[in-house]
């Protein structure tokens, strides 16, 4: 349809540690990071940073995954 914007059914993230303490949420697709110090912490901050990024409802998200990825090295 013409002038009608898709509405997005997932959003993923990727989600790794951070560094300094913590973890760091990556959107792929939309330009959005956020982090926090805490797993319950950063899923109330990944909610609230969609709902800024897609300020019209109608483009919003249905469902926002969140991937955790552990970057590990092992030494042989």
């Amino acid at each position: 349809m013409r002038g009608k914007v898709e509405k997005t059914k997932e959003l993923l993230f990727v989600v790794e540690e951070s560094p300094e303490g913590g973890y760091i949420a990556s959107a792929l697709g939309p330009s959005i990071v956020t982090e926090a110090d805490d797993w319950e912490s950063l899923k109330q901050r990944v909610s609230d940073a969609v709902l800024c990024h897609f300020e019209d409802p109608e483009s919003r998200p249905h469902i926002i995954r969140l991937h955790a990825v552990k970057d590990e090295l092992l030494a042989l």
